[in-house]
């Protein structure tokens, strides 16, 4: 099922949650909503689920409006990041849980709730945990049961609210792999919220990053990690070292560094800020011909094969981060304290609309 959000606005009395919001979700697509806290994800969200009420726009499912419908109308499976299971139930009965409520009109008879539980404890890898109580359960466990108890009913749509939050690193690590594979399997359309932009980079077909009620970018996880449309989304989605300076004829002057861009023509002394990730810089224990900046060493942080070099450049007294592989770390030999020579090899300029040339 295709879903449209159309001039969405929601506030909470003089707080503006929601601006505008326009966004389409295809039929099986499967789509995060990445943002800090307080971006508006939850809430629009929350208002596609029909728990929240929208102050303006409209909510489209297949091009029908369903603004007036109930939650329980518009077919919406829900999974709550701390898992909301019954104590008390087994496994077995929390994924059966929603279909035995059903008006008797609707109601599968006995065989065929137990027949469908068996096959969503399959499609989870949980076979062998039906009798089992959610307290004897893991975290990633709990959260599978909560998502198979979400597509028992049959949804037309699945909505996830930090589905794994709640986990650590590992296991959620592992889970999002396997809500990938999932997906990929029942083909339901989804939108899951996240701030995490690894898990939203690694999971979603698009990415739709939010910040302040607004929309930044609608993209897949390439398209907005590698060409990101604001320094909002450039920031928000990683490490990024920040060269301050002014475009003169052509090129960004950051203190002792000469950056030429290609993409801007001859200009005037404007102020701009240059994006740079520490993996697209270079580190020399000599400068070169190509241009460069001293820099003092400053920290060494290793991470499994990926060594982090902090240094303080000595032009401007700013500090910039370099990401090496630890082969040419040790092969450097940079020591605490030392001076290198750095640069960037790529570098991203967002122009203010007001600039002029």
């Amino acid at each position: 099922m295709s879903i449209k959000v159309s001039n969405v606005i929601k506030s909470y009395q003089s707080e503006i949650a929601l601006q505008k919001i326009n966004l389409e979700v295809k039929k099986g697509e499967l789509v995060a909503l990445l943002g800090p806290s307080g971006s508006g994800k939850t809430t629009l969200l929350r208002i596609i689920a029909g728990l929240e009420i929208p102050d303006e726009g409209n909510i489209l499912f297949e091009n029908q409006d369903v603004g007036r419908l109930e939650v329980k109308e518009r077919n919406v499976g829900f999974v709550f990041q701390h898992y909301a299971l019954f104590q008390h139930m087994t496994v077995f009965e929390n994924i059966a849980f929603g279909l035995r409520v059903r008006p008797r009109s609707t109601r599968p008879i006995k065989s065929e709730i137990k027949e469908k539980v068996l096959q969503l404890l399959e499609l989870v890898k949980l076979e062998n945990f039906a009798n089992r109580y959610p307290s004897q359960l893991s975290g990633g466990q709990r959260q599978r049961v909560a998502l198979a108890r979400a597509l028992a009913v049959e949804p037309s749509v699945l909505l996830l609210d930090e589905p794994f939050g709640a986990l650590d690193a590992k296991v959620r690590k592992d889970l999002r792999r396997w809500l990938r594979k999932l997906h990929d399997e029942i083909q339901i359309t989804s939108i899951f919220v996240t701030h995490d932009q690894e898990e939203a980079l690694e999971v979603a077909d698009r990415v739709v990053i939010m910040n302040n009620g607004k929309i930044e970018q609608i993209g897949t996880p390439e398209e907005v990690y590698h060409s990101p449309a604001s320094p909002f989304v450039y920031d928000f989605l990683g490490k990024v070292n920040l060269f301050h300076g002014r475009i003169n004829k052509g090129s960004l002057i950051s203190g002792g560094l000469e950056i030429p861009l290609p993409e801007i023509e001859e200009g005037d002394h404007h102020e701009v800020t240059g994006y740079v990730r520490p993996h697209q810089m270079t580190i020399e224990k000599f400068e070169s011909k190509q241009t460069s900046i001293s820099a003092i060493v400053t920290h060494i942080h290793a991470v499994g094969p990926i060594v982090y070099v902090e240094a303080l450049r000595e032009d401007t007294n700013e500090y910039v981060e370099v990401e090496l592989m630890n082969e040419l770390f040790l092969e450097l030999k940079i020591q605490l304290g030392e001076r290198v020579f750095v640069r960037p090899n790529e570098l991203k300029v967002f122009i203010p609309q007001d600039f002029s040339i």
